[in-house]
């Protein structure tokens, strides 16, 4: 797709007569060709409400598209194709087509392969669309929210998936899907916090409480000693300890960014790896590493 991309957007940038139009209707078609939301079962045609989503999502990536070339701002990146057509999605994912996705589960056999899609474009959609909600979202750092949050969204999107047919489209004033989901992931937020707060104080030292860690007692040097400890690295395992096939993100740089109080969002955005990804490397790392950190004790 990436060469073809390119091709198309030299084309339109450069207005040659009598292509630009033809060019214009392909670029859109090849973007919407790798969308992951808006498709079918395998085998089966695009009909209902993949077809109300596919159309929605292609009526705002053409218009998205076409104000970009109005305005001279295509971009022969890639990357830039991606990001358009992800706010493409988000505008064309309206609470409706949600809803429309979940009763399509529903009125699946439970288990089957219809359902299984059904759930599964609908878990996409969910968060494709930016309607998730941030509960709690001021009782927090944002570096300890961000790991709350994404868990409390795991936890919400797997009861999505086991318990749509609990779901009511009649139940509420407003009856939106949105709000059955949100109101789940109020309390998973609330859920997520209490277990983060049950954990015994020793296990500070494997640097899973991270905002304590982080932000130690003025009589306390736990936090010094683990940061240098780290930083030291005699024998230089943490640093050879990395994400597979990026040896530059590895456990020191990692949890040296969480001691400069960089937050989950900073550090994914440096290394250009997804926030679950690294909070659950680094986590394998505190558990791996627990023995030494006692050491410090």
């Amino acid at each position: 797709m990436e060469s073809h991309f390119k091709q198309l957007i030299l084309v339109l940038q450069g207005q040659a007569p009598g292509e630009a139009e033809r060019a214009f209707s392909d670029l859109v078609e090849t973007m919407m060709r790798s969308r992951k939301i808006g498709r079918p079962p395998r085998g089966q045609p695009l009909t209902g409400i993949y077809k109300e989503i596919c159309d929605r999502i292609h009526q705002q990536l053409t218009q998205a598209l076409q104000d970009c070339l109005d305005q001279s701002l295509l971009d022969t990146d890639p990357n830039w194709g991606y990001k358009l057509r992800a706010q493409a999605t988000k505008d064309a994912l309206t609470d409706p087509l949600l809803k429309g996705l979940a009763l399509e589960a529903q009125g699946q056999p439970n288990p089957s392969p219809l359902r299984q899609h059904a759930l599964l474009q609908l878990v996409e959609a969910i968060r494709a669309s930016g309607r998730l909600a941030h509960p709690h979202r001021a009782k927090f750092s944002s570096s300890f929210y961000d790991l709350l949050y994404e868990e409390a969204v795991n936890r919400t999107l797997v009861y999505v998936c086991q318990k749509i047919d609990t779901y009511d489209p009649e139940r509420g004033q407003a009856q939106k899907f949105m709000n059955w989901v949100n109101f789940r992931l109020d309390r998973m937020v609330i859920e997520c916090r209490r277990q983060f707060s049950d954990r015994h104080t020793q296990e500070l030292p494997n640097l899973n409480d991270l905002e304590r860690l982080s932000q130690p007692e003025p009589t306390s040097t736990l936090a010094k000693d683990v940061q240098d400890y780290i930083a030291t690295d005699r024998d230089d395992v943490f640093k050879s300890t990395h994400i597979r096939k990026r040896p530059d993100a590895s456990f020191q740089a990692i949890a040296l960014a969480r001691f400069a109080d960089q937050s989950w969002e900073e550090i994914s955005t440096q290394f250009d790896i997804k926030i679950p990804t690294l909070s659950s490397f680094f986590q394998r790392c505190c558990d791996k590493f627990s023995d030494q950190f006692r050491e410090l004790l």
